[in-house]
C-alpha cells in the first residue's frame, strides 16, 4: 500500500537500481579514449519533451508511457486506519515504462544496452529497502514491486516513437512494474445514512388463528 507519490517514487527507485550498479570499468572496451577519456554516465527521468530538447550523451533514460488498472487485484480491502475506520478500495496499479539508451557510438550503446537488462533482471523485485531509500514516506515497509520486460508490438514501439522524436528511433526496452497499490485517506462509508451503532432483534409468537384472519 502507498500513497500517492508512489509512482513517482517507482521511477526513481528504478533509476537508483542502475546508477547504483554502475562500474565505468566495464565499459572500457566499447569506448574511444580520444572521444571520451572517463566515460560519465547519466540516468534521468524522462518527460516526451525531454527526448528532443535535452537527451543524454551516454547513459539510460526512463519514460513512463502508460499506467494500467490491474483488473485481477481490482477489489483489494482498504487498510484501518488510526482512528479505527476502514479506507477506501485500495486501487492496483502497473506502470509501463521504457528505459532507453543513449550513447555517442554503437558499441558502447549495445554494451550498456546488454549490462541495463542484466541489472533489471537481477532487480527484478524491487524490496522494501530500496523503496524506503529513495521515498522513506510513501511505502510501508513490507511492500514489494515486481520488475519485468513488458510486451509491446515493434508497430506500437515505433508509433510511441513518432510522438516523442519523429523519424528518429533510440534503442529502447520495454518494461512492466507491477502491482502498486494506491490508498486512500477517505474513510470507507457504506451509504448516505448515519452508520450502523446497534442491531437489534425481535421476536413475534407465531399464530395460525391471525394468519387466517389476514389472508381473509
Amino acid at each position: 500500500m502507498a500513497n500517492i507519490r508512489a509512482l513517482e517514487a517507482v521511477s526513481e527507485a528504478v533509476i537508483h537500481q542502475l546508477r547504483s550498479n554502475m562500474r565505468p570499468a566495464d565499459f572500457a572496451d566499447a569506448l574511444d579514449p580520444l572521444i571520451d577519456p572517463e566515460l560519465q554516465l547519466d540516468f534521468r527521468v524522462f518527460t516526451s519533451r525531454d527526448f528532443a530538447s535535452s537527451p543524454i550523451t551516454n547513459g539510460v533514460s526512463l519514460f513512463l508511457y502508460r499506467i494500467f488498472a490491474n483488473g485481477t487485484q481490482r477489489l483489494p480491502p482498504g487498510r484501518i486506519g488510526p482512528d479505527g475506520q476502514r479506507r477506501q478500495t485500495l486501487l492496483p496499479v502497473e506502470m509501463h515504462f521504457l528505459l532507453t539508451v543513449w550513447a555517442g557510438e554503437a558499441s558502447l550503446q549495445h554494451a550498456l544496452a546488454g549490462w541495463m537488462m542484466r541489472v533489471m533482471e537481477d532487480s527484478s523485485l524491487l524490496p522494501a529497502s530500496v523503496l524506503t531509500a529513495v521515498a522513506p514516506t510513501v511505502f510501508r515497509s513490507d511492500e514489494t514491486l515486481e520488475l519485468s520486460l513488458a510486451e509491446l508490438s515493434t508497430e506500437n514501439l515505433l508509433r510511441i516513437y513518432e510522438v516523442l522524436m519523429p523519424n528518429v528511433y533510440q534503442l529502447s526496452v520495454p518494461y512492466v512494474a507491477r502491482v502498486i497499490h494506491l490508498e486512500s485517506e477517505l474513510p470507507l462509508r457504506s451509504g448516505s445514512g448515519a452508520e450502523v451503532q446497534e442491531r437489534v432483534q425481535r421476536a413475534a409468537r407465531y399464530s395460525p388463528r391471525a394468519m387466517d384472519e389476514d389472508a381473509s
